[in-house]
C-alpha cells in the first residue's frame, strides 16, 4: 500500500464509517467509536423518549441508561447491522418501564427546537406551541403501547415489521394500535384542522 494510502485510511474519522464498522470497533473496546455511534444516535433516542415519557429530565436519565446498557451488552448483538433497531428496542423498553413505574404527566414536551419560520412569525409560533401543547396532552391520552407504536411509527419513520420487532409483538397488533391511537389523536386535534 502507498504512503498516500496509508494516511487516508489513519485519518479516515469515524463520521466516515457506517454503523456497523462503529459497532465492530466498540466491541472490540474502541471507546472512540462508541462515542461516534453515542453521537449519532442521541438525538433520535432522546427525542423519541422526550415524546413518550413527556420530561425532559426523565428522557435524559433513560437514554443515558440505555447508552450506558448497550455497551455493556453490545457483545450480545449477534449482528452489527442490526444496531439501530436493536437501540430502538432498548429505548422504547426503557421508556415503557418508566411510564408503567409511574403515574403518566399530563404535560407532555414535544420539541424544543422551533423552526425558523415560528421564530419570525410571533401569531404562528403562539398557534404551532398551542398545538404542539394540545398534542402532547392527546398523546398522554394513549396507551403506552400506542404511544410508542404511533410515535416510532409517525415522529422516527420505523416500518410495522421494525416496530413489532422493538415491542415483541405483532405486525398485526403494531398496525390496529397505531390505527387507534391515529383515531384518538384525530379526535382529539380536530380543532386544530
Amino acid at each position: 500500500m502507498s504512503e498516500e494510502g496509508r494516511g487516508r485510511m489513519v485519518t479516515q474519522t469515524e463520521a466516515d464509517l457506517d454503523d456497523a464498522t462503529l459497532v465492530a470497533r466498540s466491541r472490540d473496546g474502541d471507546m472512540q467509536s462508541y462515542e461516534a455511534l453515542v453521537r449519532r444516535y442521541q438525538g433520535p433516542m432522546y427525542r423519541l423518549a422526550l415524546r413518550m415519557l413527556g420530561s425532559t429530565s426523565d428522557a435524559e436519565d433513560a437514554v443515558q441508561e440505555v447508552f450506558l446498557t448497550v455497551w455493556r451488552r453490545l457483545a450480545q448483538l449477534q449482528e452489527d447491522r442490526a444496531f439501530v433497531g436493536w437501540l430502538y428496542r432498548t429505548t422504547t423498553n426503557r421508556c415503557l418501564n418508566v411510564i408503567r413505574a409511574r403515574r403518566p404527566q399530563a404535560d407532555v414536551e414535544l420539541d424544543e427546537h422551533e423552526s425558523t419560520s415560528t421564530r419570525t412569525r410571533p401569531d404562528h409560533a403562539a398557534e404551532v406551541s398551542e398545538q404542539m401543547t394540545a398534542l402532547g396532552q392527546a398523546l398522554t391520552g394513549l396507551t403506552p403501547e400506542q404511544r410508542a407504536c404511533w410515535l416510532l411509527r409517525e415522529v422516527h419513520g420505523r416500518s410495522y415489521d421494525e416496530i413489532a420487532q422493538t415491542l415483541g409483538t405483532t405486525t398485526q397488533a403494531v398496525r390496529g394500535r397505531i390505527s387507534r391511537a391515529r383515531a384518538q389523536l384525530a379526535e382529539v386535534m380536530a380543532p386544530w384542522r
